[in-house]
């Protein structure tokens, strides 16, 4: 009983940090009004606050639910995948970069000289997915494949934000999904922080953009590579990889409106 009241109370956290940090940075609008607004797929200008909110507040209420020993993880995933993410927002905005797309775009400007903020984000999140994967395991080849989990989480999540409550949604599930067990601690407020910020994002007033999805897919990344063992993790690992090898050439936009269960949980709640 006393574990469900503590995740239930990190739940209820969250959601109330991620609103409340969402609404000071709206008051705020820190620097550029311009790094904050993009065009969301109907063509209309929403604002991006709600990605450096989001991450600030899985950071935080990741590190006081996560055990001892994956606080300082937690924390770091959360922290690096927003920053980074953010900088690829702002970034990856400019003309000289929006051109480069997925990981096929990114090693293309590479080959011709260029490195884009997209391609620095993928491997500062990499590199960060290894760094704490060290909470998880020791050993050298399981270190690097949970570090794969993490990163690969965060650039699905990434992937999956292109419609309005998709990513948040999918965080919600996963989140559900991973919720038991004493390190499900781990991923209470962030769950929390995503179902305050859930509301925004279906009536397109928000989206979450790369900072916020990278952070919340790198702390349920982190909870995924912690939930089994080495055998579990690289075979987590192989779907992820291979999810995004295959968004190289097939739109998820496109599947889920073609399958009938996911077009019907992918529209729920959206403005029509």
């Amino acid at each position: 009983m006393g574990q469900r009241i503590r995740k239930a109370s990190l739940i209820a956290a969250g959601a109330v940090a991620s609103r409340a940090t969402y609404d000071a940075l709206e008051r705020l609008q820190p620097g550029s009004v311009q790094w904050w607004t993009r065009t969301n797929h109907r063509g209309e200008q929403v604002s991006l606050l709600s990605g450096p909110a989001l991450a600030a507040s899985a950071a935080v209420t990741a590190a006081v639910g996560a055990p001892k020993n994956l606080r300082s993880a937690a924390a770091g995933v959360s922290v690096l995948g927003g920053a980074l993410g953010v900088y690829d927002d702002i970034v990856g905005h400019r003309a000289d970069q929006k051109n480069a797309k997925g990981l096929r775009g990114h090693l293309g400007a590479l080959r011709e000289g260029r490195v884009t903020s997209g391609l620095v984000k993928l491997v500062g999140v990499a590199t960060g997915g290894v760094v704490a994967a060290g909470a998880v395991t020791r050993g050298p080849v399981d270190r690097i494949v949970a570090g794969g989990v993490i990163a690969g989480t965060a650039n699905l999540f990434n992937l999956l934000d292109l419609r309005p409550g998709r990513a948040l949604k999918a965080a919600l599930g996963l989140g559900a999904a991973t919720l038991g067990g004493n390190a499900g601690t781990l991923i209470a407020g962030p769950i929390g922080a995503s179902a305050g910020l859930l509301p925004d994002d279906l009536n397109e007033r928000t989206m979450l953009g790369d900072g916020g999805a990278n952070a919340i897919g790198a702390v349920l990344g982190l909870r995924l590579a912690a939930a089994g063992g080495p055998w579990t993790r690289a075979g987590t690992l192989a779907v992820l990889a291979a999810l995004t090898l295959a968004s190289e050439k097939v739109s998820f936009t496109r599947v889920i409106e073609s399958t009938p269960v996911l077009r019907e949980v992918d529209a729920l709640g959206r403005r029509q």
